[in-house]
C-alpha cells in the first residue's frame, strides 16, 4: 500500500488565471522597480550619497521592490488559482 495520497481528479492549468496574474505583476513590477530606481535616485540627491551608495540604495529599494512582488503573486494565486481539478 502507498503512502501517498491519489488525486481523486487530474489538475488542470487554468490559463486565463495565469495570463491574468502574470500581465498585472508585470504591469505592477514595472511601477514598483521604477519606483525603487527613481526613489534611489531621488534621496541620494537629497541627503548627498556619492554615487555608490547610491547604488546602494537603489538596490536596498530594488530588494524590497521584490518582496512585494512575491507577495502579490501569492496573494494573486489565492484569487485566481492556477490549477483546478478537472
Amino acid at each position: 500500500m502507498s503512502s501517498q495520497p491519489t488525486p481523486s481528479a487530474p489538475r488542470r492549468i487554468v490559463w486565463s488565471s495565469v495570463v491574468t496574474v502574470i500581465s498585472a505583476a508585470i504591469l505592477i513590477g514595472a511601477e514598483v522597480f521604477g519606483a525603487a530606481f527613481a526613489g534611489g535616485w531621488a534621496l541620494a540627491i537629497l541627503f548627498g550619497l556619492s554615487v555608490t551608495e547610491a547604488h546602494i540604495l537603489q538596490a536596498v529599494l530594488f530588494a524590497i521592490g521584490v518582496f512585494v512582488m512575491i507577495n502579490f503573486i501569492r496573494a494573486a494565486q489565492r484569487v485566481e488559482p492556477f490549477v483546478r481539478r478537472a
